[in-house]
């Protein structure tokens, strides 16, 4: 049988005009003509237009696929055998990008379960969650973020009441350390510092000691953190930062 070129493009989901273009290239060109000198497609011209359209879903540009389909040393079943990995590659990749889509609409739907009242009780007139867009923007295709949205979702008003409990206790003794004067690189320093990183790790995400080095600088670079951690006592950002590298440096030797 042959198929008219009006045919092979409802067959095939192409247009009229992207056969004739495979025509003028010689990437396809038809078997037969008819007595008028209309295209005319025959079953083994339906074959090559699969393969055609296998290698374009995946990227190919068409030269490519024109070589591909033009070598002598390459029988059928290779041709097969190369799109199935291809795919199969391709599936893995897509599959992969799913399950960040899937884990940030996760995240999305979690974070601080409280209601209006308990979150000012536990929390006083700061919003806990006021750049929480931007650091679903930075952030949000993370394991990391993913966890602490988690996490942050079953605490309950106790919990986060215990949790705030933590922080105002450590940044009471860090910043009596910095007002006596202790060395970045002393034990005591050290010691809250690693307490800082475990606070971390216990109530929202694992830190690892690069990670925890990244934090630091981020507590000096960025003007938000940097006035939270001074509040607590002037240049304690740089204080800590500081004796997170010593304590990461101490942890990791």
């Amino acid at each position: 049988m042959s198929y008219s070129v009006g045919q092979v493009a409802g067959f095939a989901g192409v247009t009229v005009r992207t056969l004739h273009h495979y025509d003028d290239i010689g990437l396809l060109v038809p078997g037969e003509r008819s007595h008028a000198g209309h295209r005319r497609y025959s079953d083994g011209d339906l074959d090559r237009l699969q393969q055609i359209l296998f290698y374009r879903e995946l990227g190919f540009p068409l030269d490519e696929v024109a070589a591909l389909l033009d070598d002598p040393d390459t029988d059928p079943r290779a041709h097969l055998r190369r799109q199935h990995e291809l795919l199969t590659a391709r599936i893995e990749k897509l599959q992969k990008m799913a399950e960040a889509v899937e884990q940030a609409m996760e995240a999305r739907t979690m974070g601080i379960n409280l209601t209006p009242e308990e979150r000012f009780e536990v929390f006083g007139d700061k919003d806990p969650e006021q750049y929480r867009e931007e650091a679903e923007a930075r952030w949000g295709n993370t394991e990391a973020y993913v966890e602490s949205q988690r996490r942050a979702a079953t605490y309950t008003k106790e919990a986060w009441k215990r949790i705030q409990a933590e922080v105002d206790d450590w940044g009471e003794r860090y910043a009596a350390l910095v007002a006596a004067g202790e060395q970045p690189s002393g034990e005591a320093a050290m010691d809250l510092a690693e307490e800082h990183r475990q606070h971390i790790s216990r109530y929202y995400f694992e830190v690892a000691y690069e990670m925890h080095l990244c934090f630091g600088d981020m507590y000096v670079s960025d003007e938000r953190f940097k006035a939270f951690y001074d509040a607590m006592h002037p240049g304690l950002a740089e204080h800590l930062r500081d004796a997170i590298k010593a304590n990461a440096a101490r942890r990791t030797a």
